[in-house]
């Protein structure tokens, strides 16, 4: 699950958030001619850091396009207090990715529906979506389309994320290890630390280490415990998916098991003990030193790490995502398809002046040309024509790889998401994958230690460690945390609150001494029950049935 994109934790200042998203009022959207491009003001709910649209890609859109973008972003993290003061506020960019807060906008009249214009010229954005248009729709009472989705329509899985990773150096160390079981995992990390109990250097190794002083909890912490769990990628839910029947995961005993086993790795000294108090940087200044052995996280999380480790040539300091489970009778399903599941996406503010040069703006974006630019670059820059197909450069790849802020940089990439995506498994007009994820770019991409590992365990990919997607059937309901829950709804309410309390409850139980493990998680379900978990459980429940009948037309 990305929780990254639909929870934030840290409370952020209103004159900065209401600052940043009153640009357009403040400002005015600037008419291309004499003076220059149209300027669109957006705000972006994933955005994290001033962007000034000034990078090559974003410089050659605007060449192709006339339009300009002013990105606004929520500061401090919080997308969802962020929409809710533009919505106090009634101030609304030209452009808004609201991610969780747009059923919240659309209540508000904020948005502007979206079918008549997609009908009339939005031929790219037809045939993008084709029959997946319909799972943009907002709901069985509003079947009205808001947003042009996030997410790829169309995928290829040849990668994989939020996975139990370990070292590719202890697993050089160790004869490459069959790895499938938490049990499997930890007696690794034993034998390892047994036979090299300090680095090359003289320091002490770091067994395994998470980032759960913030938000990000809920990636390190929370996440992997549904992974080795064998659940799909719900979030903080779960979801029975021959009945429909959801309940809120932390009440699963399978996720106390995982939690469990982290408190015995506490109190065997192999988790480091700043787990829950490091701040993030402390965290990446960790993985980038080479002592870190294992870790469960995104890919996305940890880059800037991965960069600074290939920067200063520590390879075998990387690490290999694992289809690590509870026990063998459980199935990894980080490689499972969704499907096209953009329940959220970008939107066009009611109360914009430019509708229309905005919806050709997102049409345009949902262009071959488009997804060619935002996806590889620039030619002759970022890439070559070879034998007629595009290839990646040389300067290009090693920048990619060593430089952590390659994408704002280059803006290679970086304009992928939230827009309109055709997604990793779809081939353009020359026969090429549109993204550069195809085998043999990831493979280029891959330094001789990750080859080398990959060689040792018979895979080109890591992603053929793990369950094929069509093993694994696609979910009629997509992802239960892409659900945009009604403005109305009392799962937002509960959930919150269970989530701010299961972080803290979930975290004091893996510290504690195991003796008071099971103690402290009774208590957890005891309150959990008082929050009024079951009704949320309820009503969520009725919230996958809708969802599956808007998308389906029928609930098995």
């Amino acid at each position: 699950m990305n929780s990254k994109k639909i929870f934030g934790s840290i409370v952020l200042s209103s004159a900065l958030v209401l600052s940043a998203c009153g640009s357009a009022e403040e400002s005015g959207s600037s008419e291309a001619g004499s003076d220059g491009p149209l300027t669109l003001t957006m705000f972006s709910a994933d955005a994290t850091q001033d962007d000034p649209f000034t990078n090559p890609v974003a410089e050659e859109i605007t060449e192709r396009t006339g339009v300009k973008l002013d990105i606004s972003y929520p500061v401090g993290g919080d997308d969802l207090e962020a929409v809710a003061l533009m919505i106090g506020s009634g101030d609304y960019p030209d452009m808004i990715f609201g991610k969780g807060g747009l059923n919240q906008l659309i209540d508000a009249g904020a948005l502007e529906p979206l079918d008549q214009m997609i009908e009339e010229r939005g031929d790219n954005i037809k045939a993008m979506y084709g029959d997946q248009l319909t799972r943009l729709q907002n709901s069985l009472d509003d079947p009205q389309i808001y947003h042009l989705g996030t997410g790829g329509v169309e995928n290829k899985y040849l990668e994989t994320s939020g996975t139990m990773m370990m070292q590719l150096g202890l697993l050089k160390e160790q004869g490459y290890p069959d790895i499938q079981t938490l049990e499997d995992y930890e007696n690794a990390l034993v034998d390892f630390l047994e036979k090299n109990p300090t680095t090359e250097d003289g320091q002490e190794w770091i067994p395994m280490t998470l980032s759960g002083s913030d938000w990000r909890w809920l990636i390190t912490v929370g996440d992997p415990a549904s992974f080795v769990s064998g659940f799909s990628n719900d979030g903080q839910w779960h979801v029975d998916e021959s009945s429909g029947e959801t309940t809120y995961k932390f009440q699963r005993e399978e996720i106390k098991e995982y939690f469990k086993w982290l408190n015995g790795m506490n109190a065997k000294g192999l988790l480091d003990p700043e787990s829950f108090t490091h701040t993030h940087d402390t965290y990446i200044s960790k993985l980038s030193s080479g002592r870190v052995l294992g870790i469960a996280d995104q890919d996305w999380n940890i880059s800037s790490a991965e960069a600074a480790l290939r920067g200063e040539g520590k390879d075998w300091s990387l690490w290999a995502p694992l289809p690590v489970t509870l026990g063998e009778e459980y199935v990894a399903q980080s490689t499972r398809d969704y499907g096209f599941t953009g329940s959220t996406g970008v939107s066009i503010s009611a109360d914009s002046e430019h509708k229309e040069e905005a919806f050709d703006f997102l049409n345009w974006m949902a262009s071959e040309e488009a997804q060619i630019l935002t996806n590889w670059g620039i030619e002759g820059v970022n890439y070559e024509i070879v034998d007629g197909m595009r290839v990646q450069t040389d300067e290009d790849r090693e920048n990619a790889q060593t430089n952590s802020n390659y994408a704002l940089e280059t803006g290679v990439g970086h304009y992928v998401h939230p827009f309109p995506q055709w997604g990793s498994g779809k081939m353009d007009s020359n026969g090429q994958p549109v993204t550069r994820t195809a085998k043999e770019d990831i493979r280029k991409n891959m330094v001789e230690a990750e080859i080398e590992t990959l060689d040792a365990y018979g895979a080109e990919l890591w992603v053929d460690l793990f369950p094929a997607p069509e093993d694994l059937g696609q979910p009629a309901h997509g992802r239960a945390w892409e659900l945009p829950l009604p403005t109305s709804s009392q799962v937002n309410v509960v959930q919150q609150r269970a989530d701010d309390y299961t972080t803290q409850k979930v975290t004091e139980a893996i510290l504690a001494s195991p003796d008071d493990f099971d103690a402290i998680w009774d208590e957890m379900q005891t309150e959990l029950e008082a929050m009024g978990i079951e009704e949320a459980n309820e009503e969520m429940t009725g919230y996958i049935h809708n969802r599956i009948e808007l998308w389906e037309g029928e609930v098995e």
